[in-house]
């Protein structure tokens, strides 16, 4: 995703309503629905900022955690090429594609 604003950590998507002339977005990475707007970059990043502290105090407050939580495994659909030539490649290498993977992803994020 392009178009997003960070703040303490959060990201929250950005858009632009070309018929209510607004940019508006939703905080991303949290288990609640939090989403905020302006009528100008820095209205939308005051209200993002102002929508954070508050997430941060109201998850202080009720003990929750502010970020959401991740079990750690998720689904990717490949083509069936990609995924002999992954599984070539970990095994060549003497690793599980599990354990290829993570460590491809580890690399691209880092």
């Amino acid at each position: 995703m392009k178009d997003i604003i960070n703040y303490k950590g959060f990201i929250g998507s950005v858009h632009f309503s070309a018929d209510d002339n607004v940019f508006f977005g939703k905080v991303e990475g949290i288990n609640d629905l939090i989403t905020f707007e302006g009528e100008s970059v820095k209205e939308l990043t005051d209200a993002f900022r102002y929508v954070i502290d508050e997430h941060l105090k109201d998850c202080e407050k009720e003990k929750l955690d502010a970020e959401k939580s991740y079990k750690g495994s998720f689904n990717v659909r490949l083509s069936p090429e990609l995924h002999r030539r992954i599984a070539i490649s970990a095994r060549t290498r003497g690793e599980s594609i599990n354990k290829f993977v993570s460590e491809v992803l580890s690399k691209s994020v880092q």
